[in-house]
């Protein structure tokens, strides 16, 4: 079997061709160096140097074996640092979920900031809707994921990762465009676009939730699951819909925005969730990065 310090030994008298040198390189001295130069060649059963008295040379032998010897010592010298990196968690491939609205402004603004913060770290994305992404977390398919609350596992640890207000998508020649602010009064009677009770819970209860307390209540008149959907309907006239800010960015053709003016805000929440017992280092930054994103 090689030994990494014979490697070592080899590679240095090799470079230097002076035993002396090589030794004090080596910080040892000369005997030891010899040894170990010796038990290599037994080894490998053949003479690497030609050594007399005023000058030491490579055999063939010795010329083929160390660039082989050079590449191992690298190989190594680096399979050590990226296990230190990983263990440090400024390294590795952390597997994350995440929602499709996620994508719309938060997702892109993590992405660059791990680019910044942590330039040797691959994040891998899958997208999912949260109960997949819960399952997925559960079943060690993903590290974590950016989800809607609430999930309710004792396995799973959560942190609030963003919370972001609601505004009013409108058709871009609804009368309700002139105003710049809209409150819920201002929507009484309307046609809404909801959300699917089941596929879209988080988003179709926080809607409903707006309303409780109040004299009112939504005129829903379509209900669905993916937002770039509901505006196509809202572009089509179909109706209005309450969604989170960052759908702004998306541009939709034909949709107006408006500030949707609460007595008591209810943000739409963007959750971070992972196993309780997950053992990934690269968890602990992704969450100091989080806290730290405007």
């Amino acid at each position: 079997m090689l030994d990494f310090g014979q490697l070592r030994c080899f590679a240095a008298v090799a470079e230097e061709l002076h035993f002396g040198r090589a030794a004090a390189r080596l910080n040892m001295t000369q005997p030891p160096l010899s040894r170990q130069i010796q038990v290599l060649e037994r080894v490998l059963d053949v003479q690497l140097l030609d050594r007399t008295s005023r000058s030491v040379r490579l055999t063939a032998a010795g010329r083929s074996f160390l660039p082989e010897a050079l590449r191992i010592l690298r190989l190594a010298e680096t399979a050590a640092h990226v296990t230190r990196e990983v263990a440090a968690g400024r390294a590795g491939v952390l597997k994350l979920g995440f929602t499709a609205a996620s994508a719309y402004d938060f997702l892109p603004r993590l992405l660059l900031a791990c680019r910044s913060a942590m330039p040797d770290v691959t994040l891998s994305l899958r997208e999912m809707v949260t109960k997949d992404q819960v399952e997925a977390i559960l079943s060690g398919q993903i590290d974590a994921g950016l989800i809607r609350p609430p999930v309710n596992y004792p396995e799973l640890e959560v942190e609030r990762a963003l919370a972001e207000p609601l505004v009013v998508a409108l058709p871009a020649d609804h009368a309700l465009v002139e105003r710049a602010t809209l409150s819920l009064g201002d929507l009484r009677g309307v046609a809404f676009i909801g959300y699917a009770p089941h596929e879209a819970s988080y988003f179709h209860n926080l809607l409903i939730s707006l309303f409780a307390g109040t004299n009112m209540q939504p005129r829903i008149v379509q209900q669905l699951t993916q937002i770039h959907s509901i505006l196509a309907l809202v572009r089509a006239g179909v109706g209005i819909a309450l969604v989170p800010a960052a759908v702004e960015r998306l541009r939709f053709e034909g949709v107006a925005f408006r500030t949707l003016d609460l007595a008591q805000p209810r943000p739409a929440e963007l959750h971070l969730a992972w196993r309780r017992d997950s053992d990934v280092p690269l968890l602990t930054h992704l969450r100091t990065l989080l806290r730290d994103m405007p």
